[in-house]
C-alpha cells in the first residue's frame, strides 16, 4: 500500500492532503484506494471498508465453488450483493456489527439444490476471513436453476 495523496505539504492541515493510495502486489494490477467520502475521500476509489466487505464476499463465493465443484454440483454463475453495517460511537470510533452476503447462484439443470444449499454453511465455516473479524457475518442464499 502506498499513500499517492500528497498535495505539496504532506499532512500539515487535515485538509489539506488527499486519502488517496495504491493497493498492489508484485506483478498484479494496482487497486485505487481512498477513504469513504464521508471523511474526504475519493467516491471514485475503493474505500477499506467496502474492500473488506468484498474480502468477505469473494471468500466465501470461492470456498462454496470449491464445495460444489468436489460434489459435482455445476455452478453457471455466482452473483452476491452484501452489504456491512457500521456504527460509530465515542470508545471505539467506527466499527461493523455484522456483513450480511447475498449469494444469487444459479446451478446447471438438474443439479443438487438442497445439497448446494447446505454447502453455503460449510463455506462460511471454511472462509479464512469471516473467521477472522469480530461480528457476525451472515449469509443469504438464493439457489435457482438454469432451464434445461
Amino acid at each position: 500500500m502506498r499513500w499517492t495523496g500528497n498535495t505539496g505539504q504532506g499532512t500539515r492541515d487535515y485538509r489539506g492532503y488527499e486519502r488517496a493510495h495504491e493497493y498492489s502486489v508484485e506483478g498484479k494490477p494496482v487497486i485505487p484506494g481512498s477513504s469513504d467520502p464521508n471523511f474526504r475521500g475519493d467516491r471514485t476509489r475503493y474505500n477499506p471498508e467496502e474492500l473488506l466487505v468484498m474480502s468477505l464476499s469473494s471468500c466465501h463465493m470461492l470456498w462454496f465453488l470449491h464445495l460444489c465443484a468436489d460434489s459435482k454440483i455445476e455452478v453457471v454463475e455466482y452473483v452476491d450483493d452484501a452489504t456491512g453495517t457500521m456504527v460509530e460511537d465515542n470508545e471505539r470510533g467506527g466499527f461493523f456489527t455484522e456483513v450480511i452476503l447475498r449469494p444469487r447462484v444459479t446451478l446447471a439443470a438438474g443439479s443438487d439444490v438442497a445439497r448446494a444449499q447446505s454447502l453455503h454453511e460449510r463455506a462460511h465455516h471454511q472462509c479464512f476471513v469471516a473467521n477472522s473479524v469480530n461480528f457476525p457475518v451472515r449469509c443469504e442464499p438464493a439457489i435457482t436453476q438454469a432451464p434445461e
